[in-house]
């Protein structure tokens, strides 16, 4: 007998897509809702002589869902409906008192955060599953990070990107969704804590297998801050998103940089505007799209490792994949079955699970491992030097050393105009004493096998970050946009100096005479501890910027009661 599965929004953009692929699937019977009859059996008409059986159904959560449940009896209700930003648990409450099993597609933090605690009871009542956010976030994104760092000894850093292709429609809930964060504080997972950003702010180029460079912005995704717990990522979680037509993404980071300002307020009253201009920015742009997982962290053997995993969908095929996770839940409950309880998708699942479901697809993936077996560092002073330096030294530079470092600066500025502009071009911090610092060191490999260090500086709230690259002549190159400093090491058994030998802005090589004194010094003291001492100054300038103090690692896994806490805040 044929088992009832119910699709709710199942005219939507996503419920069209779930509805044509399980009609693929043998030994069920769909009923595709919609708030309309007329539009339901429309679209359930164009999918004759498929597999499973369609029925079409109206629908309206709020007025005849119960009703509709007790003549339809399905054994598996899938919620496509969104958005989920704001959504109750209703119906979902509803759906489980039935007694069938729930599958949704939410991606809103609030609703994720909340859904275990929410309806456990219910499900261990009615003895079924409830399964959230089976969807490309956070499902598909989580099972490719836990495929990736499966028997990992640390995770440092976890990016996440999505770009689809241009031409791939929209909905409107997709929208409302995007437009209810943009220019608002949401929350990640930085310096190894929960912490907050600027919804679409942070663009940056990203380069995805087989679509070149695009841009993307950070989003509001689940899991941004629950993958820092769930992998005890040391340093940082971030999800982006990026839009192929340049005038829809230099659009969502306006809106954003405009509501943080407050020059808008309420951003959702832009969406039937945005939906009408898509008919045109849409009509330069391709059906190609893609998704990047890049991870860095200790692999099992305890070698540095950078691991990457990439999807390329084409033919307007990268709709299909928020929808794939769901198929798979579908199948999973239909076959072995899934636990009793409430709770993420993904604990259900694993990666292959879902790329079964990418067979009939014109979507390709591939995972790429890159070992950094030295760092910058260690190449620059070679071994024999390295070897010799002073323990806390080598435990800052070394490629597997801690990430995330914390301490206390002093710091003086100089008292001219120029160096106090020369100070805010580099953004450096103001002066002041004991000011708390935490120094978080991204080490990671380009497309051709560059070893890059980014150190981002946290003086009390003050960010300043630069990029520190090898050179074939054995320099360190740190670049301070847009400039870039070489810097020829010297090492001894009390520590590391940094002169300055030369600069540039891009390609273009700046005299020397006019370059920055660096007067940099690292060493350890008597407890042990990493010290730094960086006086920079400048012809006819001076005093630029002179800030010494000292740093000790974030060490390793936190503690339970750090995670207790942690988890008190993230699900609050």
């Amino acid at each position: 007998m044929a088992r009832h599965i119910l699709i709710i929004g199942g005219t939507g953009v996503f419920g069209k897509r779930l509805v044509s692929h399980l009609a693929g699937f043998d030994g069920i019977k769909l009923f595709v809702s919609s708030r309309s009859a007329a539009k339901a059996q429309e679209f359930v008409d164009t999918l004759a002589g498929t597999h499973a059986p369609l029925q079409a159904v109206a629908l309206d959560c709020i007025e005849n869902l119960e009703a509709q449940l007790d003549e339809i009896q399905p054994f598996i209700v899938v919620d496509c409906s969104g958005p989920f930003q704001g959504a109750n648990y209703d119906t979902a409450r509803t759906v489980l008192g039935s007694g069938a099993h729930l599958i949704d597609l939410a991606d809103a933090r609030d609703y994720l955060a909340d859904f275990a605690t929410a309806l456990e009871g219910i499900t261990n009542l009615n003895q079924v599953a409830a399964l959230t956010g089976a969807s490309s976030t956070p499902t598909l994104s989580t099972c490719v990070a836990t495929h990736l760092t499966n028997g990992w000894q640390r995770v440092d850093t976890v990016d996440i990107c999505i770009t689809p292709g241009g031409k791939s429609e929209v909905g409107r809930s997709v929208v409302e969704a995007i437009m209810s964060y943009a220019g608002r504080d949401i929350p990640v997972w930085s310096f190894g804590r929960l912490s907050h950003i600027t919804g679409w702010s942070n663009p940056r180029k990203v380069n995805l297998p087989g679509l070149g460079r695009r841009r993307v912005a950070v989003v509001e995704t689940f899991d941004a801050e629950y993958l820092g717990l769930h992998l005890n990522v040391q340093s940082r979680v971030s999800f982006s998103a990026g839009l192929e037509s340049k005038i829809e993404q230099w659009g969502m980071e306006g809106i954003a940089v405009l509501r943080k300002y407050g020059i808008i307020k309420s951003p959702q009253k832009l969406v039937p505007l945005l939906l009408k201009a898509r008919q045109f920015t849409r009509i330069f742009t391709s059906d190609a799209g893609g998704m990047l997982v890049d991870i860095c962290g200790i692999d099992a053997e305890g070698v540095p490792t950078q691991a990457r995993w990439s999807l390329l969908a084409k033919q307007d095929h990268g709709p299909f994949i928020p929808i794939l996770p769901a198929a798979a839940a579908v199948e999973k409950l239909l076959g072995t079955g899934v636990a009793v309880g409430a709770g993420m998708a993904h604990s259900s699942l694993v990666l292959a699970d879902i790329l079964k479901q990418m067979e009939p697809y014109d979507i390709v993936t591939q995972t790429s491992l890159d070992q950094i077996p030295c760092s910058i560092f260690e190449k620059a002073l070679g071994k024999y030097s390295f070897d010799t330096l002073p323990a806390a030294l080598q435990n800052f530079h070394k490629a597997s050393g801690p990430v995330v470092w914390s301490g206390v600066a002093d710091i003086e500025s100089g008292g001219s105009i120029l160096s106090k502009a020369l100070g805010v071009l580099f953004g450096f911090p103001k002066a002041g004493k004991d000011i708390p610092l935490t120094v978080n060191i991204d080490r990671t490999t380009t497309s051709d096998g560059t070893t890059v260090e980014r150190w981002t500086r946290m003086f009390a709230g003050n960010k300043m970050w630069s990029i520190l690259k090898y050179d074939c002549a054995g320099n360190l190159n740190e670049t301070f946009l847009p400039f870039t400093f070489t810097l020829p090491l010297a090492a001894d058994q009390d520590g590391i100096s940094m002169p300055v030998s030369g600069w540039r802005i891009g390609k273009l090589v700046l005299p020397k005479s006019l370059a920055p004194r660096s007067e940099t010094r690292e060493y350890m003291d008597e407890q042990g501890r990493f010290w730094f001492d960086v006086k920079l100054s400048a012809p006819m300038i001076g005093l630029i910027a002179h800030y010494k103090g000292w740093l000790e690692p974030n060490i390793g896994s936190q503690s339970p009661r750090q995670v207790r806490a942690y988890n008190e805040q993230l699900f609050r």
